[in-house]
């Protein structure tokens, strides 16, 4: 067998070219196969089918690169279940746009590595300049905001911890509720304390059990606030929460993984109101962002503030090196081989610009309302409440816990639809997570067909949750 060819150099794109027509086939072939958002059976028969067509993973005797492309590519896509089906809305799981997965694609052929600046010289500045531009847009008044690109919210919490416990030692984190379950896993994994958990009612952080908290509580505190809940996409009255942070001397953080794009709306970042008086702020790109997983963000004030992180492994970063002026990238994060996860999203910034990235939040939003007007008007259906950014809540009039539950199954067995679960107000809800901006109104009113059709079926056949 000839030695394979490489994706770099001038040759790598004619290489590469082939292999694409290849792949782009197959994801066609296989979401053809799928019919739908997600493929039918149940775990157990998409398991079956998927080892059966894919074969062995080590033959003795490879299959070539364009056979091991078409069996693997189309295996993964007709068992896919897939974002940009306007019925898969079940989860913070957004459909990435072409653009941004094309420029994924560049990355991965170019692969530069982000810990030294060796492996990555125009890598390393393309992130830098993006950091800064994301910081700025957060804290807008700050003479010199930073940010670094993390694998998701759950990093971006861990180091929002980290960078509080080494600013003021083991501290006291205050958190509502609502809050990702990443907060209480970042303390576990720092050996902070764990957080003291306040109410949330209707979902967002009560101001006056957090003064409660403020006041009773002595030793460093950080209080995390959320914008964008994970359940509801409900977000913290930032500001009040902000005003009493500040009178207890206590430093703030926001989670505004799912929420913090809605800065670049003009009709819809007066809800973020206060953002810029946080301490540390998630954002999640790779949410209301619309890129490929990964696209996390830590956004910080001040430069200075990200110091902590410092780390120096000379044959990475040695001082000589550093002196004589080359950039030390490995205080970027904790993980030392990291892609460029920068491009995607400068690709995506720089292409659709201020008014075509708010044009794809607000149509999110307006789909969520729309969502909700429609269950309002369904005598069949109960809505929540109205959403706050695009997520939306309900379940089939008067059902039970176990009804409800037993429909979502049914639509994903089924193949039909892909719908979250959370459990709010004592009462099992079913969570539509709107993030397709080609969704029509059609599409919503047949994915409210396709629940009560379960619904139907859930109550006459007297179905139990598996």
């Amino acid at each position: 067998m000839p030695i394979p060819p490489l994706a770099g150099g001038t040759a790598g794109p004619a290489h590469l070219r082939p292999l694409l027509d290849t792949v782009l086939a197959a994801l066609h072939d296989g979401a053809v196969r799928r019919g739908g958002p997600l493929p039918a059976g149940g775990p157990d028969t998409v398991t079956h089918h998927t080892r059966a067509t894919t074969g062995p993973l080590i033959p003795d005797q490879g299959t070539g690169p364009h056979h091991a492309l078409r069996t693997l590519v189309t295996a993964l896509a007709e068992g896919a279940a897939d974002p940009a089906h306007p019925h898969c809305a079940a989860h913070l799981h957004t459909p990435p746009l072409a653009l941004a997965a094309a420029a994924d694609l560049a990355a991965s052929a170019l692969n530069p590595s982000m810990d030294s600046w060796d492996q990555a010289p125009a890598a390393s500045t393309l992130e830098a300049t993006l950091t800064t531009t994301l910081a700025a847009e957060v804290y807008p008044r700050a003479p010199r905001p930073d940010a670094l690109v993390t694998t998701g919210g759950t990093e971006a919490n861990q180091l929002a911890l980290l960078l509080a416990r080494e600013r003021h030692g083991p501290v006291q984190t205050i958190c509502a509720a609502n809050a990702h379950h990443s907060v209480t896993r970042a303390t576990w994994i720092l050996g902070l304390p764990r957080p003291v958990v306040i109410p949330a009612p209707r979902g967002t952080m009560d101001p006056t059990a957090l003064h409660d908290a403020l006041t009773t509580l002595t030793g460093p505190l950080l209080v995390t606030a959320t914008a964008g809940t994970t359940d509801t996409g409900r977000i913290d009255p930032l500001d009040h929460i902000a005003d009493l942070t500040t009178a207890h001397d206590a430093d703030l953080h926001i989670d505004a993984a799912y929420g913090g794009p809605l800065l670049f709306s003009p009709t819809h970042r007066h809800l973020l109101d206060g953002l810029h008086r946080a301490h540390s702020v998630t954002l999640d790109l790779h949410k209301l962002g619309w890129q490929p997983a990964s696209a996390g963000i830590l956004a910080v004030p001040h430069h200075h503030d990200l110091h902590p992180l410092h780390h120096q492994a000379p044959y990475l970063n040695a001082d000589d090196d550093t002196d004589a002026g080359l950039p030390d990238l490995l205080g970027r994060s904790l993980r030392t081989t990291r892609r460029p996860d920068a491009l995607k999203i400068a690709v995506t910034l720089q292409a659709l610009g201020r008014d075509g990235l708010a044009d794809l939040i607000d149509r999110a939003v307006a789909a969520a309302h729309h969502l909700a007007d429609l269950i309002d008007r369904d005598p069949g259906l109960q809505l929540h409440d109205r959403p706050t950014i695009s997520t939306v809540l309900f379940r089939p009039t008067h059902a039970d816990d176990t009804t409800v539950a037993t429909i979502r199954r049914t639509l994903l067995t089924q193949g039909q639809a892909v719908l979250g679960r959370a459990y709010i107000d004592g009462e099992l809800w079913l969570k539509a997570t709107l993030l397709n901006p080609h969704a029509t109104p059609d599409d919503l009113r047949h994915l409210l067909t396709l629940v009560n059709h379960a619904h139907h079926g859930a109550t006459t056949e007297g179905s139990t949750p598996r």
